[in-house]
């Protein structure tokens, strides 16, 4: 007989992220324990109100399925009872670590996953005045992180993206516009993008609005977020993306990411490894996939004033559980 225990935990973050989201000071996570034999597994999840989610709402879809998780509900059996999105994911990361727990083995052994003991992991530069941003993608990148992750909306892209480049000349540069561009001029700022190097450009259009990339020419890559969430998403991504960005909330756990990850990449796709605000057990959980991708964008935990204990060890723009001297 297992026993369930669901709660929610606000985890304040670090000043200048606060200050960049506005009223938000706190990330707030759900928690699922399953305890088995002694044994306790746990799962974490971000509830995303972009996909119409709330802290309340997926504490009732988890609370629904206790009497079935107290019986023993399977992973799989758990793929049929929720749809993909934050309460599955907590359930389903809760029951491989559990599994992984009972069998005294790691999560990477029972996903037959090799996990690299250096991982390199985007680091955000938030939203801000063009100098503001330059200054900050300077000091993350003096401080070690070499791929930086620049969110963007739809206002001084120029004047954004030029002052970051001459502030870190040498950086991997990734942008994320969050949907918040339209058509309209979409190529000549892809070709700006371009032309400073700038590797990939996640999400740049309304999900709603993917028609429009169909057969449009482009000079860099561009990564589905929103638009994908799991292996039925990949039809309709076919000539309008090259990459996919899997996150362990989007898909409702670490069962469908995998999936989604092998699917993906025989579709001809590649992949990036992404996040929500959470703590080190929901990047625990998804380090599995690291090996599957192109970019890991892992940064979460670094946005906390204080993360779980213990924490992964986190080094600005990388994780590494090699020693270092």
């Amino acid at each position: 007989m297992r026993t369930v225990r669901v709660y929610e935990e606000a985890w304040p973050l670090h000043t200048p992220f606060a200050i960049a989201r506005g009223s938000r000071s706190e990330a707030v996570v759900v928690v699922v324990e399953l305890s088995e034999d002694g044994v306790r597994g746990v799962g974490e999840c971000t509830p995303y109100p972009r996909y119409g989610e709330s802290t309340a709402s997926v504490m009732a879809e988890i609370a629904a399925l206790i009497p079935q998780l107290e019986a023993g509900m399977t992973r799989e059996a758990l793929q049929q009872a929720l749809p993909a999105g934050a309460a599955r994911n907590a359930i389903d990361s809760a029951l491989w670590d559990l599994e992984a727990r009972l069998h005294n083995t790691t999560l990477a052994q029972r996903t037959a996953s090799a996990i690299p003991t250096d991982i390199t992991t985007a680091q955000t530069v938030v939203l801000g005045e063009p100098a503001q941003m330059a200054t900050n993608a300077a000091l993350l990148y003096e401080k070690g992180a070499r791929l930086l992750k620049i969110k963007l909306d739809d206002h001084f892209i120029t004047e954004r993206v030029m002052a970051i480049r001459a502030a870190v000349p040498e950086a991997t540069l990734i942008v994320d516009a969050n949907e918040s561009w339209r058509s309209e001029g979409l190529a000549a700022r892809c070709q700006l993008l371009a032309d400073i190097g700038v590797v990939m450009l996640e999400q740049p259009l309304p999900a709603s609005d993917d028609a429009a990339l169909a057969n449009f020419i482009h000079p860099l890559p561009i990564c589905a977020d929103e638009s994908c969430h799991t292996r039925s998403s990949l039809k309709a991504l076919q000539g309008r993306y090259e990459m996919v960005n899997i996150k362990l909330d989007k898909t409702g756990g670490l069962t469908e990411a995998l999936a989604l990850a092998q699917a993906a990449k025989e579709q001809g796709f590649t992949v990036m490894l992404g996040c929500m605000l959470c703590t080190s057990r929901a990047i625990s959980a998804a380090l599995p996939l690291v090996g599957l991708a192109q970019f890991a964008d892992l940064d979460g935990p670094t946005w906390l004033a204080v993360d779980v204990e213990p924490g992964l060890p986190f080094r600005t723009g990388s994780l590494s559980f090699a020693p270092h001297q």
